[in-house]
């Protein structure tokens, strides 16, 4: 389920709020780390909503501000304590990569998801089999019991999609996507199957992208942009490369991303047709051996 109390959307938030005093007090990320005597990463990863800020930290934070009002001041100090509960991804720490777990909470306070995906399934669609092909191929060397936790984690990810529709999702998928067998024919005709299960759902909204259609504004990779239910909290754009996570926060990234998305809808069937388009392509896997020719 949404949960638009997640303690990284308030980490987040709090983070902004500071950065925002900061800068209205004419103050630069090192006057604040001297006053704390702390690091000038410290400070940036606060404001950035990386980092869980101190009580007491934020409190010396606001009397450099010169924050009197009383009422603002609990409402922060507040904030501050209760981002410092932990989400229940946590509980998946030691299977959680860098970065991963930024991108869950997020994701657990989601209002909305817009996703553009040039090779993989999305996780919230995957079936277990095809998750597990992945993760197989991805981290060879993987003991079989943290490749279980992070299908539970997973499973656990999905069910946001049946709890109420209250998470909306809206994925353009490039054709590649729909045409490489991850683990094998068997287990991509269940994945078709599932994504076809997926799309009848009413917070689903799935569009295939053809080959036919060429270049194309996505061309440059995958990317997620994350919505939130509180307008003050501004979406982020989740890029996974092979370099790391990536988080676009700032205004011109989100635009632009946000435009590109829009155009990637656009040039992409429609979804009656991309549900056409997907269930023609599992027809065709029914005709293809599962077993390679030697």
């Amino acid at each position: 389920m949404s949960d638009a109390q997640s303690p990284t959307v308030r980490r987040r938030r709090l983070g902004m709020e500071l950065r925002r005093l900061r800068e209205a007090s004419n103050l630069m990320i090192e006057d604040v780390a001297k006053h704390l005597e702390c690091s000038m990463s410290r400070v940036s990863r606060i404001e950035t909503g990386k980092s869980v800020a101190r009580i007491r930290d934020v409190r010396d934070m606001l009397d450099l501000y010169k924050v009197g009002d009383e009422a603002q001041r609990e409402q922060l100090l507040t904030l501050a304590k209760d981002a410092q509960q932990r989400g229940w991804w946590t509980e998946y720490e030691s299977v959680l990569s860098a970065g991963l777990d930024t991108y869950v909470g997020l994701e657990a306070s989601a209002a909305s998801l817009r996703t553009f995906q040039t090779h993989l399934i999305p996780g919230l669609m995957q079936t277990e089999e095809y998750a597990r092909a992945l993760i197989k191929v991805g981290r060879p060397t993987e003991s079989t019991a943290n490749i279980d936790r992070m299908i539970s984690l997973r499973q656990r990810r999905q069910a946001m999609l049946a709890d109420d529709g209250s998470l909306e999702v809206w994925a353009v998928l490039d054709e590649a996507v729909l045409r490489r067998p991850i683990g094998g024919v068997p287990v991509m005709r269940a994945q078709l199957a599932r994504l076809l299960e997926a799309e009848e759902l009413p917070s689903v909204t799935i569009q295939v992208l053809p080959f036919a259609r060429g270049a194309h504004p996505g061309l440059g990779g995958a990317f997620t942009i994350i919505g939130f239910p509180d307008p003050t909290d501004l979406d982020v754009v989740y890029v996974d490369s092979p370099a790391g996570n990536i988080f676009l926060e700032k205004d011109r990234d989100v635009r632009r991303h946000t435009t590109w998305f829009d155009h990637l809808r656009a040039a992409a069937l429609p979804p009656d047709e991309s549900t056409d388009f997907i269930a023609a392509v599992a027809d065709e896997l029914k005709k293809t051996s599962p077993y390679p020719r030697g």
